[in-house]
């Protein structure tokens, strides 16, 4: 029988207890997908000084006032800005800079006329034919960021644009969370290496591996501890090794309840041992075990591989982010899209139903298809795009309904 039976929302309030991982600093040129460990303040304007966005003459905006094709403004030049140097000389009324774009606004100018608004009377006149108001095509000092200002809160998974802003601050070092290090375990008398042809009554080790893949792609650290048989010295071992150096263990088989299920046992010989959930309300996915040993969360995955992946997808996705210290939106770690439901899906009330379907479009709009098989088929995660809920206070949902798919990964818009 199970013990502490949770629901989800039970489950992930848990899991939003344990705390995130240590930090390091890091180069910006490895900190893409990163988290940030603490908010980063600018210590300077950004940009540090008023600059062209086009290409053009450097004016005072009041001497184009009125111009025009039929009536241009004729402006004496007063050099060019070179780029890269400051201006040598400033702008008085009725005088012009030849500016590019990105170069440094001289002294008196308020404006940039574009090129294609100008034209060359002779060597030391120019006429501009239309009008250019104060500050237009000019990037003012510290119009990014200014000196003090918060540009990045603590949590932030940092993308290419933001290293971008890092280097243009001239910040060359900053604090991330560590990734988080995940032991994983594969137990079972009938798990052989997937290089071995298994025999009568044994399978491969797929859930090492789809396991691994998920950390992966969320981010996390594997630490394959390889096979383990159903022994008890032997998954203590294992358990007691991994928990030295790693943030969390995922022991995949021996959650349920059975006669050689030992996880329970196994783990209630550590000192200080909690456990926190036996059993979740769920299908797939109920018998899972959540301890907590020390300060660190050690999770009894079922061992069929298509339940321990909902249970990776739906309860390991958003705790890898709580260990990376991200800031969840709407604390969902999961991307989702609203589709329309192909056909009618009956559910058992009681316990949350977690349904893989597939996507198509039609008529620019997104529908799921049910994907029907034993919780034990890995081929219904293959074929799958995501997962639908179907709550425990209801029997099913109807065709037509329109459901929220929590996907497995970005789906892309069909031509």
């Amino acid at each position: 029988m199970f013990f502490k039976v949770k629901t989800s929302e039970e489950v992930q309030e848990i899991l939003k207890g344990f705390k995130p991982v240590g930090m390091e600093t890091i180069p910006i040129s490895e900190a893409l997908n990163r988290v940030l460990a603490k908010e980063i303040v600018s210590q300077e304007d950004m940009p540090g000084f008023s600059r062209s966005s086009m290409d053009g003459y450097a004016v005072r905006a009041k001497d184009t006032f009125g111009a025009a094709d039929s009536l241009p403004a004729f402006l004496d030049l007063a050099g060019e800005v070179i780029m890269g140097k400051e201006p040598d000389g400033r702008v008085i009324s009725g005088k012009a800079m030849k500016i590019s774009t990105g170069g440094m606004i001289p002294d008196g100018a308020d404006a940039v006329v574009m090129l294609e608004y100008c034209h060359s009377v002779d060597e030391k006149t120019i006429e501009v034919s239309r009008t250019v108001a104060p500050l237009e095509n000019i990037i003012g000092k510290g119009d990014d960021f200014r000196k003090g200002e918060v540009i990045f809160k603590k949590g932030t998974v940092l993308r290419p644009q933001d290293i971008g802003l890092l280097a243009g601050l001239g910040i060359e070092k900053i604090p991330v969370y560590r990734k988080p290090q995940v032991g994983i375990i594969s137990t079972g008398d009938e798990v052989v290496p997937i290089h071995q042809k298994p025999g009568p009554g044994q399978v491969r080790d797929i859930n090492s591996y789809t396991l691994s893949a998920f950390c992966l792609q969320a981010g996390a650290i594997p630490v394959n501890l390889g096979l383990c048989k159903d022994n008890f010295e032997e998954m203590r071992e294992k358990a007691g090794k991994v928990l030295e150096f790693c943030d969390t263990v995922w022991i995949s088989g021996g959650s349920s309840v059975g006669t050689r299920d030992m996880t329970v046992k196994v783990l209630e010989s550590f000192d200080g041992m909690e456990l926190l959930v036996h059993g979740i309300a769920i299908s797939p996915g109920k018998p899972t075990i959540i301890a907590r040993i020390g300060s660190k969360a050690v999770f009894g995955l079922p061992g069929h591989v298509a339940s321990a992946m909902v249970v990776a997808e739906i309860f390991l996705n958003p705790f890898l982010a709580v260990l990376s210290g991200k800031v969840l939106s709407s604390g969902n770690a999961h991307q989702s899209l609203q589709a329309v439901l192909e056909r009618n899906v009956e559910s058992v009330s009681g316990r949350d139903d977690y349904i893989r379907v597939k996507l198509c479009q039609r008529n620019g709009k997104y529908l799921a298809d049910p994907v029907f098989g034993k919780s034990g088929l890995i081929s219904t995660l293959v074929e799958a795009d995501g997962l639908v809920k179907i709550d425990r206070n209801t029997e099913g949902l109807y065709k037509g309904q329109t459901v929220s798919v929590l996907l497995f990964r970005p789906v892309e818009n069909e031509e």
